[in-house]
């Protein structure tokens, strides 16, 4: 690290959990952000602000007014513009020191493996049971730790998946495809809801990124933001799960 480093990332680096060489590794790391919405805008910003070398978004939609309640990384200047292009613009301005590769179409199939395997930790801030449970399967193929948010109305959850220790996968936790799972735009979400779940996201990729504290493997986290309350629901892994059973 040069001295404007040392000055940017003093407050972490101070920490006696990240150091120098804890915070050389976030410099070092590479993380895949799916969706720029009410999610991925804090992960993102968080990340970057954080010092993350790399990052990758993916997002296809474009912005709306009706985004703006909750996702953060977008302006009003943003609307119809593409999300990818929009959190890209936010995120350099925000830490010009940060590389980030944006795409705005949908990935998926052998182009989507091959950006997992290509980076350190997967954020996954979609909002769609199909788009899960592939980002799912490719980490767990890839072996790349996946962390994993979803909110609605008041409500908010999120879980790891590590490869090598043992724990359960995302599909784990839902056995069936959702066809008509309820949405944000059915069901409403209050902002800061998806704000929290999403910095939470961000905070453990640091976390897993620099080897400290406790990773959400084999542990589901459920936010009750109306009476400001977490429950921890520990998850065992199914040895019938089609994506992860035959694994380890």
């Amino acid at each position: 690290m040069d001295e404007k480093q040392l000055d940017r990332y003093s407050r972490q680096i101070r920490l006696p959990q990240i150091g120098e060489a804890g915070q050389q590794k976030i410099l070092d790391a590479s993380v895949l952000i799916i969706g720029m919405g009410g999610l991925g805008s804090p992960a993102a910003l968080y990340l970057a602000a954080g010092g993350i070398g790399r990052l990758v978004i993916s997002d296809y939609d474009v912005v709306e007014a009706s985004n703006l309640q909750r996702q953060i990384i977008h302006t009003s200047a943003s609307i119809g513009e593409l999300k990818a292009d929009s959190a890209k613009r936010a995120i350099e301005s925000l830490n010009p020191d940060c590389r980030v590769e944006s795409v705005n179409y949908q990935i998926e199939g052998d182009e989507l493996k091959s950006i997992i395997d290509d980076v350190d930790i997967v954020l996954d801030c979609s909002d769609n049971f199909p788009t899960r449970f592939e980002v799912n399967r490719d980490c767990v193929e890839s072996e790349t730790p996946l962390v994993s948010g979803a909110a609605i109305r008041l409500e908010g959850q999120i879980m790891n998946y590590q490869p090598g220790v043992g724990g359960p996968c995302y599909q784990c936790l839902y056995t069936q495809v959702y066809e008509n799972a309820e949405t944000c735009e059915m069901e409403g979400v209050l902002g800061p809801v998806v704000g929290v779940i999403g910095t939470m996201q961000a905070l453990q990729a640091l976390l897993i990124l620099t080897g400290r504290g406790e990773p959400l493997i084999g542990r589901l986290l459920l936010l009750d933001a109306a009476n400001l309350e977490w429950q921890a629901v520990n998850l065992t892994k199914n040895p019938a799960c089609p994506v992860c059973g035959t694994q380890d």
